[in-house]
């Protein structure tokens, strides 16, 4: 049995059953594969609107209409997919918002303070170039189109155009733009909202009331809540307000925590019953188990968020991103004070209002804040913040009409295009710095938040390598554990690959599942008292379905060990005290399932095949290297 955080089972079968990803890696990858579908959406209805402009305005002003006795909630196809679909897709992002505070970067709170003024800065420099460019105009009402950066497409660019680039960067990243669409639904709830039903806003904020009393009485009935959202939606909607703003608040009441090892036991035994006996009942209860072993806010995101990133995003490109170009009207355009003043926002305030702030900050604090990663990778990911089309095509859509409108998507689309060119400059030109200098420009001299809740001792860990290598990877393990036997001729080759690398194995028997996992942790530590830890460890995960007291015996004859000696450990638990303290270490660390790894102190998500644990070691050494020098 393992985590799905930090495990994934090496099959050759597709590339994805070779990577059990993490939350906030899936989100990522998910992004990621999403932009090109939004891309094609977004040329779609560019030729769409091109060949038959007419067929393109009159599908997507068709009205429709739910009535319900004397209440009537209408409007048009656009509206539907603007406020009405894309309330999901804010949902899954509060989601993903409150999985980062929860258990991401952002847990620890010191590191909140420089994402959250970065985050404004990048929408206030924007704003005011856009402002500069139209001041005393008509068209300044607009100054809240060069504010959001596009997740999708931020987080897709990024990963084409600095795919070598720290993965912490785009955490980082995406920090920003948490605060970027936390602002910019702000804007749209205050600044663009021009007729207010009072009553229906103080309904929706009763509504809201209730929401957050229940959720204070622990109850955990998800329709429930869907209800308190739909109806807080209709209120808003009603009220004049923007409804997206729902799907935000909605996803970041729900909570975000690993699965317990306790949870974990519980749905394997649940299993167990059903193992025995195969009804209805408690195949129920088995699948009950097992979804409640993880937390609500991670079951919402598997369910919802594919649905958000390949179709209702898509869709929204589709609906709005239609404009019918020619060459008098491309003329006209990048000549306006409207394209201009979002596209000088987005590709030049957009990176200097999150680098300049972020710098501004470190120095302030002299350095107790910065940045997680280096300052180029910073400028990079600023550049890359400059995509933006979701959020400011929703506004667009609220400030302007006719040729402002058009003008306004052209300068959307243009920045999208020109930022992405920047950030993969920015990106090339690092890559060809000098070693030392593009470790420090890519990686930075920030700590890294330490996962690992017990320290690496010496005198009572099992240790592999150089006592004193810049890297250590440690790893909880069960010898009974298929993934762990997969894993192990993998960290063999990491250990003879990378000279500078210490491996440390812990004990993790996850006795539900593995019931032989127990006393062969024990075996090893018996072994261990006559100086051949590693010698049985490496029999037992090579032999793992042969873990009976007679094998065990039979491994430590193969190794020349005093076999009474060996036997009276072995019958009196001598061992037992040892792996219970490493059972207590992984559970001081969240730790649930095997195989988990650390390195140096910094939990591994994602794969454990060579190139993800090779990519993870190669980072850590080059941070250490900067932080040596």
């Amino acid at each position: 049995m393992s985590e799905p955080e930090a495990t994934g089972p090496l099959s050759s079968r597709t590339a994805w059953t070779r990577s059990l990803p993490s939350p906030l890696r899936d989100f990522l990858q998910t992004e990621t594969g999403s932009a090109a579908i939004l891309l094609l959406a977004a040329v779609a209805a560019l030729v769409w609107t091109n060949v038959d402009s007419s067929s393109y305005s009159g599908f997507w002003t068709t009205n429709l209409s739910i009535a319900m006795g004397d209440g009537v909630l209408g409007q048009d196809l656009r509206g539907w997919v603007n406020n009405g679909l894309m309330t999901f897709f804010f949902f899954v992002f509060g989601l993903e918002a409150r999985r980062e505070f929860d258990m991401g970067e952002l847990r620890d709170r010191r590191r909140l303070a420089l994402p959250l003024l970065a985050g404004v800065a990048g929408l206030i420099v924007p704003v005011l170039v856009y402002l500069a460019l139209n001041a005393g105009r008509p068209s300044a009402q607009g100054w809240g189109i060069a504010m959001s950066t596009d997740t999708a497409f931020a987080l897709g660019v990024l990963a084409l155009v600095g795919p070598r680039f720290p993965a912490r960067l785009r955490a980082f990243m995406l920090t920003i733009f948490v605060v970027d669409d936390i602002c910019s639904l702000g804007v749209i709830t205050l600044g663009y909202t021009r007729h207010i039903n009072v009553a229906a806003l103080l309904t929706a904020v009763g509504i809201f009331a209730v929401a957050l009393l229940v959720r204070s009485r622990d109850v955990r009935v998800a329709p429930l809540y869907a209800v308190f959202g739909a109806a807080i939606w209709v209120a808003l909607f009603y009220s004049g307000v923007d409804p997206v703003v729902v799907g935000l608040i909605m996803g970041l009441l729900i909570y975000a925590y690993p699965a317990s090892r306790v949870d974990l036991e519980r749905a394997s035994d649940l299993f167990r019953l059903f193992r025995e006996q195969p009804t209805p009942a408690l195949a129920r209860s088995a699948r009950v188990g097992v979804r409640m072993a993880l937390s609500p806010n991670e079951r919402l995101q598997h369910l919802y968020h594919p649905w958000t990133s390949y179709l209702i995003v898509p869709l929204f490109a589709l609906a709005n991103a239609g404009i019918t170009i020619s060459p008098g009207f491309l003329l006209r355009s990048f000549t306006s004070p409207i394209t201009l003043g979002i596209l000088i926002g987005y590709v030049i305030g957009k990176p200097v209002g999150i680098t300049a702030v972020s710098g501004l900050v470190t120095w302030v604090s002299r350095g107790r804040l910065r940045p997680p990663v280096g300052w180029a990778a910073v400028l990079g990911g600023g550049a890359v913040a400059g995509v933006g089309f979701t959020l400011s095509l929703l506004i667009a859509t609220l400030a302007f009409r006719g040729q402002q409108l058009e003008e306004a998507k052209l300068g959307i689309i243009s920045a999208a295009l020109v930022a992405s060119v920047l950030g993969w400059t920015i990106f090339r030109i690092t890559a060809m710095l000098p070693q030392n200098l593009r470790l420090r420009a890519l990686l930075g001299a920030a700590e890294t938040i330490v996962d690992l809740a017990t320290a690496v001792d010496p005198r009572r860990d099992h240790i592999r390598g150089p006592a004193n290598a810049p890297v250590t990877l440690v790893e909880y393990g069960d010898f009974e554990c298929p993934n762990c036997g997969q894993a192990e001729p993998i960290v063999r080759n990491l250990l003879a690959d990378y000279g500078d690398v210490r491996y440390v194995w812990r004990h993790l028997p996850l006795t539900d599942v593995h019931p032989n996992a127990q006393l062969a942790a024990e075996a090893s530590e018996a072994a261990s008292k006559q100086g051949a830890f590693w010698g049985m460890h490496d029999l037992l995960l090579d032999h793992q379905g042969n873990l009976q007291p007679s094998d065990l015996l039979g491994y430590a004859e193969q190794l020349d060990l005093d076999l009474k000696r060996f036997r009276h450990d072995l019958r009196r638990h001598a061992g037992a005290t040892r792996v219970a303290e490493d059972v207590d270490s992984a559970d001081l660390s969240d730790v649930s399932g095997t195989p988990t790894f650390f390195v140096n102190g910094r939990r591994h998500h994602g794969a454990y095949d060579i190139d993800s644990l090779s990519a993870a070691v190669r980072a850590a050494r080059g941070r250490a290297k900067l932080q040596s020098s």
